[in-house]
């Protein structure tokens, strides 16, 4: 249910505030740790699909229509810059931040699972998988700041993951509904929850693997449970990530 009202907002907010509205959800989303609960891939998804030639006819207002060139110039542009600030913040202040209790919005688990994918796939590759994770795409630039993965190294891979993001769901978006103009209202919703499925599918694996390991760990005893532990609370540099700041100082 709370998919489905994810989708309606994407849509709502697109028919409301337009390019500048998208633009700037995305930035937000990706940014400021309060926009964890936007909907990125599905608002992507729908404003490519009102890039082309179906808008008019799924947003249901004549003339109705968005800039495809302007979308693939903003929409990677402020997912870099986001991310970009997140990494930031998280670097000058997200140790305090995250040491927060849980809230009705703010929960530590975010963190830990963010933390888990830095650790898990390194740097570069966590960072761009993170782009396609609902959730994780929010908290992990300031978790990387936290644990001081350096500026520059970041930028890299944030680059390469906003672009791939961005610009795959709006393309994908644009086509769908180009090639489906006229008849776009009997596949658009199973389009949306299609695209929103593939971004949680790593979310459901990952807590699968996880149950699994816990009812091994249970299984095999103390001996088992006494190994490798889970990801380290903010600020504890997991030895994935060793080279990310070998010989570097201070985050840039």
């Amino acid at each position: 249910m709370e998919l489905a009202l994810n989708v309606l907002d994407a849509q709502s907010m697109i028919t409301t505030f337009g390019l500048a509205g998208i633009l700037v959800i995305i930035f937000v989303e990706t940014g400021l740790l309060v926009g964890f609960f936007l909907p990125g891939d599905s608002l992507l998804f729908l404003a490519g699909v009102g890039a082309s030639g179906a808008a008019a006819e799924v947003f249901d207002r004549p003339g109705f229509h968005l800039s495809l060139p302007m979308l693939l110039i903003g929409a990677p542009v402020c997912a870099v810059a986001g991310a970009q600030l997140g990494h930031l913040l998280g670097a000058r202040v997200g140790a305090r931040l995250f040491a927060r209790p849980d809230s009705r919005l703010f929960k530590q688990e975010y963190v830990q699972k963010a933390e888990a994918y830095l650790s898990r796939y390194g740097a570069g590759k966590a960072i761009v998988l993170a782009r396609f994770i609902p959730v994780v795409r929010t908290f992990l630039n300031p978790v990387a700041g936290v644990l001081g993965i350096r500026a520059g190294v970041f930028l890299v891979w944030n680059t390469v993951g906003g672009l791939v993001w961005t610009v795959g769901i709006l393309l994908l978006g644009y086509r769908l509904g180009d090639t489906l103009k006229g008849s776009i209202d009997s596949y658009l919703l199973p389009a949306v929850f299609l695209i929103i499925g593939v971004s949680m599918l790593p979310v459901l694996i990952e807590v699968v693997r996880t149950r699994r390991a816990s009812r091994a760990a249970a299984t095999a005893g103390p001996a088992a449970t006494a190994g490798p532990a889970g990801p380290a609370g903010p600020g504890t540099v997991p030895d994935g990530l060793a080279a990310d700041r070998a010989g570097t100082g201070a985050v840039q």
